[in-house]
């Protein structure tokens, strides 16, 4: 049997970048960068109070105390959004809100809470200060967060709520990212119906392709055909003909991969040499079906089981379809974690358990098969409760409560 090493890096040898586009902010969520993004503007953009209250020349109240207040003249105020650039004398303040560009004269901010009049003071007025300026001065400088050409974001990164945000502070309204790999879905197997169609004997729900379709999008994909083919090689034929036709840069199967009498997908593409079909050693997923098209297209054959669905996907697809978009990181973050609970594992081969994490206790979580069964590839039930995979060594027989285990987190 082929390690998922080696069967994953045959995967990643064939796959082909794909070129990139220009989107705005509100169509950039989800994508990946194609390109670093630097700051077309300072952050901030110019230098501003950190706090509401009064800009101060600091020499002018270094001695402020509730037992001697330092009285200043009110000459201006500066709202956030002005333009103005009051000048500021010696014994001169100016009202200044959160925000707003410190008047080039001042140095400091004295916030309202330590004066005697707060905001009750009015320009022509007094004030009356209680505290010198904290050491900074409530200040926020030019540049301070971001020069202009500073870099942002880095090119192959996954861009999410809070990097929107900081690109659109950097000034940039439109940001260059992968295009988005077009895939289509088919799943095998004569005894497939739509969720919600009465069954009768023999018959399952088909629920393979929305699990593939979700794990698509969430890894920056375009879904461009969900269907089903039955156990004819002649139909799964002519579905794929019609895949084809829509510019995919990949298809996958699921089911039709194994050793029985109705493969679909072996019977299909295997004959040909389009698709190699191996035993991989990971429980679930053992049978796996990988090949390129002269055009480039990617053929996954994935076990028709629906956890090893979710499993293969996350080992071998999603990799893949992070590195046409030239993602950095292109498997999922791990963490060791003490196992809640002890489960046999698959003797011989890596096991990829749908797990779930305990948090009860904030300073020790820990791990346990999502299902009370532990793992086998056909509960797709247990899935549910799933937020991970625990992966545990083909040489390990069995899993103790305490012993650490590896966690892929799937969020």
């Amino acid at each position: 049997m082929r390690t998922v090493e080696e069967q994953r890096a045959i995967v990643l040898a064939a796959v082909r970048a794909l070129p990139s586009e220009r989107v705005t902010l509100v169509d950039a969520h989800g994508r990946t960068t194609a390109e670093p993004v630097t700051a077309q503007v300072p952050i901030p953009a110019f230098t501003n109070s950190a706090m509401d209250g009064f800009a101060v020349r600091r020499e002018d109240v270094q001695g402020a105390s509730t037992e001697a207040p330092v009285v200043l003249r009110v000459v201006a105020d500066v709202p956030a959004g002005a333009s103005s650039d009051p000048a500021i004398g010696p014994g001169d303040t100016a009202r200044i809100m959160t925000g707003a560009p410190l008047p080039t004269d001042a140095d400091a901010i004295v916030p309202v809470e330590d004066t005697l009049e707060g905001f009750a003071a009015q320009v022509g007025g007094t004030v009356s200060m209680t505290a010198p300026p904290r050491p900074g001065g409530d200040v926020r400088l030019v540049g301070a967060d971001a020069p202009v050409g500073a870099l942002v974001l880095p090119a192959g990164v996954e861009i999410g709520a809070l990097q929107i945000s900081a690109i659109a502070a950097a000034g940039t309204g439109t940001v260059a990212v992968a295009a988005r790999p077009r895939v289509a879905v088919i799943s095998t197997g004569s005894e497939l119906m739509p969720p919600g169609t009465a069954l009768e004997r023999g018959q399952i729900a088909e629920s393979n392709s929305f699990v593939l379709a979700a794990q698509i999008t969430e890894a920056g994909g375009e879904v461009v055909l969900r269907t089903s083919a039955g156990d004819d090689p002649g139909e799964l034929a002519e579905v794929l003909r019609h895949a084809f036709g829509l510019g995919i840069d990949a298809v996958i199967m699921s089911g039709g991969v194994s050793a029985g009498a109705y493969e679909p997908v072996k019977q299909t593409l295997g004959p040909s040499g389009a698709m190699d079909f191996v035993k991989v050693a990971m429980q679930p997923g053992k049978p796996q079906g990988f090949g390129v098209t002269p055009e480039g297209v990617l053929l996954f054959g994935l076990p028709g089981n629906p956890v090893s669905v979710a499993v293969s996907f996350e080992v071998f697809v999603r990799p893949a379809l992070l590195a046409m978009q030239g993602r950095a990181q292109l498997l999922r973050d791990r963490i060791r974690l003490p196992a809640g609970a002890a489960w046999r594992p698959s003797d011989g081969r890596r096991q990829y358990l749908p797990a779930r994490i305990d948090r009860t206790d904030p300073a020790r979580w820990t791990v346990a098969p999502a299902h009370p069964g532990g793992s086998i590839s056909n509960r797709a039930g247990g899935l549910a409760l799933a937020e991970a995979f625990a992966i545990v060594p083909a040489e390990v027989d069995r899993v103790e409560v305490g012993d650490l285990v590896d966690v892929m987190l799937l969020g």
